[in-house]
């Protein structure tokens, strides 16, 4: 992406972020903005991921409190991933912004449904029609979600272990991902 930013318009960037922002507050994004957006100088393919590339820096940005987040080392952050320094203040002045207040609104209120509960237990087949003893066990499970829906479903015991062990691996590349110098708060 940064590659791209480097031969990228401003008014085109400017464009972008404004769907960008469209998006981050909740509001509709009309089918087709990227394509008008995309001229004849400048490719889908080109603004699809400068698009991509913006939107995931902008919502981890959003997600950190301001109280951990500094203007200075966001900007050095940027800087440091080869962001054109002529396009910074644009960033920043989103996530540092006066609207940042209604951002942070419109990410707490237009979000995927949480797991609220998850309730579990493990029942055991003692036989069935086909066969007088299976002695098999499986885990049946149970989700309130915070938007009130409830999912019920069985597991078998062996997508259950597949499952723990990609939890566990996924905690310890987050743990490893956590280490990296970029990812740090600095005071």
């Amino acid at each position: 992406m940064t590659s791209h930013l480097k031969s990228l318009d401003k008014q085109v960037f400017r464009k972008i972020l404004q769907v960008i922002v469209t998006s981050l507050e909740g509001k509709p994004v009309e089918d087709g903005v990227l394509q008008k957006i995309a001229g004849n100088n400048v490719s889908e393919d080109v603004v699809g991921l400068v698009f991509a590339g913006i939107y995931t820096i902008l919502t981890s940005a959003l997600r950190l409190p301001l109280t951990s987040l500094k203007l200075e080392q966001f900007q050095a952050d940027l800087a440091e991933i080869r962001i054109p320094a002529e396009l910074i203040p644009d960033l920043s002045s989103i996530v540092f912004g006066e609207r940042r207040s209604e951002l942070d609104n419109a990410a707490i209120s237009s979000g995927l449904p949480k797991l609220d509960s998850l309730r579990w237990r493990v029942d055991v087949a003692i036989s069935t029609s086909a066969l007088n003893r299976v002695l098999e066990p499986s885990i049946l499970m149970e989700t309130q979600l915070s938007n009130g829906s409830i999912q019920t479903f069985e597991v078998p015991l062996s997508k259950f272990h597949q499952l723990r062990y990609n939890v566990a691996y996924v905690l310890k590349e987050m743990e490893d991902v956590e280490h990296k110098n970029i990812l740090k708060i600095q005071d």
